[in-house]
């Protein structure tokens, strides 16, 4: 395996250097080098237009940077599942179960992700025994309410709720 991986990366740098670049990073959002394999295409796909896709973003926005520069902030800091962890603490240290209730509105989308990750890195993918964590929410929930929540918790909602809450 580690043979092939040094090989490869010996074919990209030559590749590399054909195209005159000598990292990966002057390479990102160079779509000039870019074609589209006719052969490849499906016959339903062969009379689309994918010149747009190939179109550099500079001719679109000239003050536009060809990757990204920024940072982007996401807002984890001020999510709803920091409450839920904090107050799930003695089930995510020791496994004794807990059950408390939250208010709940449609901007907390997502509300239960970052709880069951730190399920998962704890417990791996067996989480916690069924109902270890018990949440009874009173409110609007969001779109992925509860999505792929690992296995221990629990989540339930008096209130609304959008499709596809807790799918998964």
């Amino acid at each position: 395996v580690m043979n092939y991986f040094f090989l490869m990366a010996e074919e990209i740098r030559e590749i590399m250097a054909k195209l005159g670049y000598r990292t990966m990073e002057d390479m990102i959002g160079q779509t000039q080098h870019l074609e589209v394999n006719k052969r490849g295409l499906h016959y339903k796909s062969r009379g689309l237009d994918l010149s747009p896709l190939l179109t550099p973003a500079s001719e679109l926005n000239p003050t536009a940077g060809i990757r990204n520069l920024n940072t982007q902030y996401h807002g984890l800091d001020k999510a709803k599942d920091n409450v839920l962890i904090e107050k799930a603490r003695e089930a995510l240290e020791n496994g004794t179960p807990v059950e408390f209730d939250e208010e709940i509105n449609n901007l907390n989308r997502t509300c239960g992700t970052m709880l069951s990750y730190e399920i998962s890195k704890r417990y791996g993918k067996d989480g916690l025994p069924d109902d270890t964590i018990r949440i009874n929410m009173k409110g609007h929930a969001g779109q992925s309410f509860a999505f792929t929540l690992a296995r221990g918790v629990t989540m339930n909602v008096e209130g609304d709720a959008n499709d596809y809450t807790g799918k998964g």
